[in-house]
């Protein structure tokens, strides 16, 4: 199952999500694959200890601009492997608006080719809706959308909705929503007002799991570590372990 997680705007923890989903299959013994195509790169940051040292030639750009095969290295994580990202992918959506050839499908055509190997696929998508989401909702089966507490995070769903729409009408009509996840949840009244309003207007599409706010995770990824391996009692990890139990049944 190939997924993508996605929102339009940044810090909603996002990269979090995904990192903690692919991190904590990994660790139930499911052979995984992260995909980072965010230009900040910050899953690869926190995977890959040596990320500094690593060549554009071995990021996602190869496989986006040179069409070479996904460059795959082994993480921290027993069984959890990554593509990393690259800064100048952030250049890749001009090049990508003025190509003709298939454009939306670079990155489906080489995880076609090595999607057998693994159980499950993320996909760190960027937070702006651009060839390069295009690009990772062609290849996917699924789309997570992640959303945090406010006005303008909520109304971003509207967007990104319809560009799953349009992806699924274009170019993959097999794309599903696999639903929306609410993070950083806190006790605040913005906080239970958004997922009051979220639940009321996306009924049946918001999933049950909620992330509450937890400095945990900032934590974990400061020491360049997963949830589970800094705290697997706090409050997020017991949080994604029962998000992963909604979704993946595992």
């Amino acid at each position: 199952m190939v997924i993508a997680v996605a929102s339009q705007k940044g810090g909603v923890g996002k990269t979090s999500s995904t990192i903690s989903l692919a991190a904590g299959l990994a660790r139930k013994g499911k052979h995984v694959l992260l995909i980072d195509i965010d230009s900040q790169a910050n899953s690869s940051k926190v995977l890959l200890p040596n990320y500094p040292q690593i060549q554009k030639h071995q990021t996602v750009f190869a496989t986006i601009l040179e069409r070479s095969p996904l460059p795959t290295h082994q993480t921290s994580v027993p069984n959890l492997e990554i593509v990393p990202s690259h800064i100048l992918l952030s250049n890749t959506d001009v090049e990508l608006t003025t190509a003709i050839d298939h454009r939306e499908e670079r990155l489906k055509k080489e995880l076609d080719a090595a999607k057998g190997r693994y159980d499950y696929v993320f996909i760190d998508c960027p937070p702006t809706l651009s060839w390069l989401t295009i690009n990772a909702f062609t290849a996917a089966d699924r789309v997570i959308v992640v959303v945090s507490p406010g006005y303008f995070e909520l109304d971003s769903i509207v967007q990104i909705s319809k560009t799953i729409k349009d992806v699924r009408g274009y170019f993959n009509p097999s794309l599903e929503l696999a639903g929306l996840l609410f993070t950083m949840s806190d006790p605040t009244v913005n906080s239970k007002t958004s997922l009051q309003i979220l639940r009321q207007t996306y009924t049946s599409s918001v999933v049950n799991t909620v992330i509450p706010r937890n400095t945990d995770l900032r934590d974990a990824h400061f020491q360049k570590q997963d949830i589970f391996a800094f705290n697997p009692k706090s409050p997020a990890a017991l949080a994604y372990t029962k998000l992963i139990n909604e979704l993946f049944h595992v």
